[in-house]
């Protein structure tokens, strides 16, 4: 695939350190830490330093360090998790990183060393999907997303979408089977086969990919928790870009939308109605016009257009949850 995304001229560089972190033994790991601490902040005292663990995930082990009772400068050292490299690009999560972060989207990046990379934490509060239905928060959540897809990073590309590619290699990381011969059987009887799925994937590029949705510099996975609100600043930050690129604007949206719906305790009870979604979107392309300079008129024609292409990408129109009558000289497609 082309690469399309392109760090700013003057951005600075960042440092790549010799050092690897092993997060299996509590003093491992933080002996990784203080070693990386010795170039990041060489005027903190080993014995002060407090590490706290922030989350420990499948693909990242998060840990905050800082020194005395307040939390005012804390370095993240973020730990890969055991091969993620198959799922995860990891020098184009670099690149989105450091061009996020020359647009005023990110924090900032400290350095990367061997198996991870550290950076600048964000003050304030990681979002619930009670949080993301506030108007308040939700506006500005559309204005940054706007503020992002709005970036020029492509250095002259036309650039395409990697949605289709990423999908191509997922399938190949799919299992044939199990040695376990209960997961086995489960396996067999309740995931579909390979071939039906493949099938499942070409139908929906050929409707998605020809929708006219823009291809944009994504985040790509705006779940709740990666959306740090600051009451006091009133404004929100995206963080974790493992899986930024470019790809469909409507297809980050409508990610974002079904994310609403929680992670653990699924409940799509909780995806958007459309009055949110008229607010939401109306919110979005306001912004995103303002960013790229064409005023911050939009017509209910525009947000119409827009839900629709969000709700396909979301697969709630293809699988016919909503009722389009509303929407006639829109088409749509529906599953069978």
């Amino acid at each position: 695939m082309a690469n399309y995304i392109h760090v700013p001229p003057g951005s600075p560089e960042v440092p790549k350190l010799n050092v690897t972190v092993q997060d299996q033994e509590e003093q491992r790991c933080r002996e990784g830490a203080l070693s990386l601490l010795q170039h990041l902040r060489p005027h903190w005292d080993p014995q002060e330093v407090t590490l706290q663990l922030f989350t420990d995930g499948i693909t990242n082990k998060l840990i905050g360090c800082y020194v005395g009772n307040t939390m005012e400068d804390v370095v993240l050292v973020r730990i890969y998790g055991n091969k993620t490299e198959l799922l995860v690009d990891r020098d184009e999560e670099v690149k989105s990183f450091r061009v996020l972060q020359a647009h005023g989207c990110a924090p900032q990046l400290y350095c990367t060393f061997n198996n991870g990379l550290c950076y600048e934490f964000i003050q304030g509060e990681a979002l619930d999907p009670k949080h993301v239905c506030n108007p308040a928060i939700f506006r500005l959540i559309a204005r940054q997303l706007a503020k992002i897809h709005a970036i020029h990073a492509h250095n002259g590309w036309i650039p395409k979408s990697n949605l289709w590619l990423k999908m191509g290699k997922y399938f190949s990381l799919i299992p044939t089977g199990f040695a376990d011969e209960d997961i086995n059987k489960r396996f067999l009887s309740d995931i579909p086969s390979s071939q039906i799925l493949k099938e499942e994937m070409t139908w929906m590029k050929e409707i998605l990919s020809n929708l006219g949705s823009p291809v944009v510099l994504c985040h790509n996975d705006l779940l709740c928790k990666n959306i740090i609100y600051n009451e006091k600043q009133g404004d929100v930050q995206f963080i974790d870009y493992e899986y930024s690129g470019y790809n469909y604007l409507a297809y980050d949206i409508g990610n974002h939308f079904n994310e609403f719906a929680g992670v653990s305790d699924v409940d799509y009870s909780l995806y958007p109605d459309r009055e949110l979604q008229d607010q939401w979107l109306r919110s979005y392309l306001e912004a995103y016009k303002e960013y790229k300079g064409f005023g911050t008129e939009v017509t209910e024609k525009e947000v119409e257009i827009l839900f629709i292409q969000v709700n396909q990408f979301a697969l709630k129109l293809l699988l016919g949850k909503w009722d389009l009558l509303d929407c006639p000289d829109f088409k749509c497609q529906r599953a069978n």
